[in-house]
């Protein structure tokens, strides 16, 4: 008895011993290569009390470093929290699948495809004008929700080619998946959050880890039911191979599945519930910032609204065409403005795959480097007065001197974000069609609606405006 206790606390004093001396041998490589003080011997924390101290990097040189650098090109550890539920997709895939999954989806959002998807972004954009004509009598509504049911929409049609008319709140065999989706990403950013469940051994007996599964599981079997319907319809002749007028993306990867053996149901999989997840929420946070700064500003909206009467006129009812997405100049001032303040990305890592020097410092292979553009895009040598409000900062005259990588809302370099042209359509689509209609109103100030950092950007709470038409009739 007395041997297996001898035995067994040998074992543990030789573990502890072993994760001491790893760690400082960790400590001891990195210490060396900052300048400052170096951290004591007892203080686990290295110098990390010292933080508060130090001067904020806002260099747009070491940004695109850290975004360009193909040593750098690496996702960070921290993109595998959204493993479980993205699997290894675009967003969270390493530097040689990314690679060759990037090249196949950049078709998927050239400037030919968007087009054929404007019919989609209109549609849904009607519906959700049609649902807010309903709430101008109230003193205030959460634009929250409506946004992202908006989206929703709009990114379950063009990627995976169903409707599941969110806006409409039907219950039907969507509404599950729906409800997978928001609660799945809830609980992701709840995991990241606690420590204790950090670990996938303890995380799986907990009441979160299990509820977790279940959400993968709606999801799973959502996404797998719509391949293989689809899949059915080209076997069957009922779809065929590059005769789809206005391809989803779906389409493009069933047919890149059925024609090499190389991209398996699986794969598609991935990318689609990544595009579903990433495309959908994002882009309604942005809209649903822009209109509450439009909402707090009425001189810029009143420049909006001029702009909008000299693209569409009177005619409140006609669709908006890629034409007009090109001569909203002034409003895509305003989105730039407003994802300056409140990027929906507000950070973005990056693991080192070899040994890198940025802006002097060697950094050594395997660290991380993070990009919070949430301050970059602060910088008050680029951003005179940051806090300002001032779309006119984006006007062609005041940016032309200014670091491409000074402002980066949508990620930048190789890996930035490959539908942003999609999302900044998307969102002119919908903001130029409700301010056709509408003049918003903002009712709480910028230190009420206060940003919450989680996967994205999101407001902590609800966002109320009062919405009124912008013809009175007769």
């Amino acid at each position: 008895m007395l041997s297996s206790v001898v035995i067994v606390t040998i074992v543990i004093l030789l573990a502890m011993f072993m994760v001491l001396m790893n760690y400082l041998f960790w400590r001891r490589k990195f210490s060396r290569l900052m300048p400052g003080k170096q951290p004591g011997f007892f203080d686990l924390l290295g110098n990390l009390s010292e933080l508060p101290l130090t001067e904020k990097s806002r260099n747009g040189l070491s940004i695109n470093a850290v975004l360009s650098d193909p040593k750098i090109i690496e996702k960070s550890w921290f993109y595998s929290w959204l493993r479980p539920i993205l699997g290894y997709g675009l967003v969270t895939s390493g530097n040689g699948k990314w690679k060759s999954r990037r090249k196949l989806l950049n078709p998927c959002f050239h400037s030919e495809i968007l087009r054929d998807f404007m019919a989609v972004m209109n549609t849904q954009t009607r519906i959700l004008v049609s649902r807010l004509q309903k709430e101008t009598s109230k003193d205030s509504i959460d634009i929250v929700v409506p946004l992202s049911l908006c989206t929703l929409d709009v990114i379950c049609e063009t990627i995976l080619g169903v409707s599941i008319s969110a806006q409409e709140r039907a219950i039907n065999e969507f509404s599950q998946f729906v409800e997978s989706i928001h609660r799945g990403m809830e609980l992701v950013v709840e995991r990241m959050g606690n420590c204790l469940y950090w670990s996938d051994f303890i995380y799986s007996f907990t009441a979160q880890g299990k509820e977790m599964r279940k959400y993968i599981k709606i999801g799973e079997d959502f996404t797998r039911s719509v391949i293989q319907k689809r899949k059915e319809k080209y076997l069957r002749g009922d779809m065929k191979i590059g005769e789809s007028k206005r391809s989803s993306l779906m389409d493009v990867l069933m047919e890149h599945h059925l024609q090499t053996k190389d991209f398996s149901e699986e794969d598609i999989r991935e990318e689609l519930i990544t595009f579903l997840i990433a495309g959908h929420d994002t882009t309604a946070t942005s809209i649903t910032w822009a209109l509450y700064l439009i909402g707090l500003h009425p001189d810029v909206q009143a420049k909006i609204h001029k702009e909008l009467d000299l693209v569409f006129g009177d005619d409140l009812e006609r669709p908006v065409t890629m034409d007009d997405i090109k001569n909203l100049k002034y409003l895509e001032c305003v989105f730039k403005e407003s994802d300056r303040l409140y990027p929906a990305a507000p950070f973005f890592a990056r693991d080192l795959s070899d040994d890198a020097n940025i802006s002097g410092y060697f950094i050594p292979k395997g660290s991380t480097c993070l990009v919070l553009s949430h301050y970059l895009h602060r910088d008050e040598d680029v951003f005179p007065n940051a806090e300002v409000f001032d779309p006119y900062r984006f006007l062609p005259g005041n940016s032309t001197n200014r670091h491409h990588y000074s402002y980066v809302p949508f990620s930048a370099g190789p890996r930035n974000c490959i539908g942003q042209r999609f999302a900044t359509m998307e969102m002119k689509v919908i903001v130029s069609s409700l301010l056709r209609q509408f003049i918003v109103e903002s009712l709480d100030p910028r230190d009420v609606v206060l940003p919450s950092l989680k996967i994205h950007l999101k407001p902590s709470g609800p966002v109320r405006l009062r919405i009124r038409s912008r013809y009175s009739k007769a």
